[in-house]
């Protein structure tokens, strides 16, 4: 699917309490968890070592990072949806998240989106987008939460 083009408040506001769409199915690999141990310094055994993570884990092999699953969510967004027309976005806020379930090793996610509520306060528009981070064949998601964007045009 073709992500939906916004280039102003009044794109957004058209799709205002409504579902944007999902992003393209992600894998996450044991060599994506590692570099994102080595950057964060968080080497836990159940993310980096996999015959422990198998032989004593709760979840069979390694698992993500909560925080790397919320880290690919820009690269999975701009699937669902391309701004145009933008000066700059910035990263406002996460509110309500949530990690429900843990991406082990070599599954595959995807992101969906609906926009709860859009606001133009003054020239800047503030988007609060509700969004689940699925995890393929499985019920419950990796996590929930709302994002804040600001969103800036020319």
């Amino acid at each position: 699917m073709d992500p939906l083009v916004i280039g102003s408040f009044e794109d957004f506001e058209k799709h205002n309490g409504q579902e944007l769409g999902a992003s393209d199915y992600f894998k996450i690999t044991q060599s994506q968890i590692n570099l994102f141990a080595d950057a964060t310094y968080d080497h836990q055994w159940i993310h980096i070592d996999p015959d422990r993570a198998k032989a004593e884990g709760a979840f069979g092999n390694t698992i993500a990072h909560g925080y790397l699953t919320l880290s690919i969510v820009p690269h999975l967004w701009e699937q669902i949806v391309h701004v145009q027309n933008l000066k700059m976005m910035i990263n406002y806020g996460i509110e309500s998240l949530r990690f429900a379930q843990a991406v082990v090793v070599d599954s595959e996610v995807r992101l969906v989106a609906k926009l709860k509520n859009v606001a133009n306060l003054r020239g800047t528009v503030k988007a609060e987008v509700e969004v689940k981070l699925e995890i393929k064949d499985q019920k419950k998601p990796a996590f929930t939460g709302v994002l804040i964007f600001l969103y800036h045009f020319h």
